[in-house]
């Protein structure tokens, strides 16, 4: 076969084309510590690479998403510390002023200081995160939660809560609405409630009482009504007479399930309502306990009114504590929530970014071999080109 000088020079010439677009690669590959430079040098490596990447960069957002909850709900958390140191103060004031040595003066001083209590209590529930954002007014970040006029608070915000998703199919509420913090609180004892009719004049008082038998219990609103200081009798909705009987101050009465204490001489026709717990407003019902502190007493009978108000008053309290304590108690799991994610996600980015090395990493000692190799080849073919191109019949003539 007849091989052209042409022929020669340009194979040799491809040749060499060839070796230094290797260790051109080869170059590129130790300098940027990269296997695939594009896609086409492994395009299945290549498509992989790209859902790991994704896949690590949506775990770093729920990352992100984690910590903006984090801090709302540290925020939340803390607040709601506050309004539980001020319920307890309140609760404190209340047994103070709910004691015979105090005077209408003193009782109303304590009624001053209770009052300074609630409007940090409103202050606490229009609290605002760091964003600027109010924190217990639901989706409605925008709007002051909770406004008063007079005696009436109202709030403003919606029953909803943020969700954030802070990792794969999870997600978590970032903070909880003022709605269900402080204005659906249980009366009494969460399960029934009882009050002294405003009319009633003997200096009856109610003390402990509670569902005994829940099975007997029947939710229905029942009237402790005493036909004089030593009888009563029990009403039901309808104006049946559930039970009858005799009684003497401090005595136990006991109905459908419910156990009830009266303390003092109720007067004849004196009526004690016992009712379905309902939910309050934790803001007027303390309103509700200053007015009463503020009450002047002038004898037995009002001394008893004052009495069950602040009794009852502060039953309310009691479930206004816990009410707060149940929220802190799910704020509290959320965060514990937050942080085992947040370990989980950074699990999840390093077994991800482990398998992306594997698949787009360059293996430094194969390639610093075949550079070498590729080096030397060049060298090779090069030297080898410049010698067949010197080459010529008219050295032989």
């Amino acid at each position: 076969m007849r091989v052209s000088n042409q022929g020669s020079f340009l194979t040799g010439l491809q040749a060499m084309q060839r070796l230094q677009q290797a260790l051109d690669v080869t170059q590129r590959q130790i300098s940027s510590g990269r296997r695939i430079l594009n896609p086409s040098d492994d395009p299945i490596g290549s498509a992989r690479a790209i859902e790991l990447r994704e896949s690590i960069s949506r775990i770093e957002q729920f990352d992100r998403n984690a910590g903006i909850a984090r801090n709302r709900l540290s925020q939340e958390e803390a607040a709601l510390g506050s309004v539980n140191n001020v319920l307890q103060r309140i609760r404190e004031l209340t047994l103070q002023a709910n004691n015979a040595t105090q005077s209408n003066e003193t009782r109303k001083l304590i009624a001053v200081e209770v009052r300074e209590h609630l409007d940090h209590l409103q202050q606490l529930a229009n609290q605002k995160d760091g964003n600027g954002n109010y924190l217990f007014a639901g989706n409605q970040v925008d709007t002051r939660p909770v406004t008063r006029a007079g005696s009436v608070f109202t709030y403003n915000g919606d029953q909803s809560t943020r969700l954030i998703q802070i990792g794969e199919g999870r997600e978590l509420a970032d903070g909880d609405p003022g709605s269900e913090v402080f204005f659906r609180v249980r009366t009494g004892t969460g399960s029934i409630s009882v009050s002294a009719a405003g009319a009633n004049a003997g200096t009856g008082m109610f003390g402990t009482y509670s569902v005994t038998d829940p099975t007997q219990y029947d939710s229905d609103t029942y009237q402790v009504r005493f036909i004089d200081p030593g009888n009563y009798e029990v009403l039901d909705s309808g104006g049946g007479v559930v039970v009858s009987g005799a009684f003497a101050p401090g005595d136990n009465i006991s109905f459908r399930g419910v156990e009830l204490t009266i303390a003092g001489a109720p007067a004849a026709n004196d009526v004690f309502t016992v009712e379905p717990s309902q939910t309050q407003n934790m803001f007027e019902s303390i309103d509700a306990l200053a007015s009463a502190m503020e009450s002047d007493v002038t004898d037995d009978q009002s001394r008893a009114a004052v009495t069950n108000l602040l009794n009852e008053g502060l039953l309310n309290l009691d479930q206004a504590l816990g009410n707060v304590l149940d929220v802190r108690t799910r704020v509290g799991s959320r965060l514990a929530a937050i942080e085992n994610q947040v370990d989980s996600n950074g699990a999840m980015i390093l077994t991800m970014q482990s398998t992306l090395a594997e698949i787009r990493d360059l293996d430094y000692a194969e390639a610093i071999s075949r550079l070498s190799a590729e080096t030397a080849s060049l060298e090779a073919a090069q030297k080898t080109f410049t010698y067949t191109q010197q080459l010529s019949l008219f050295n032989y003539l």
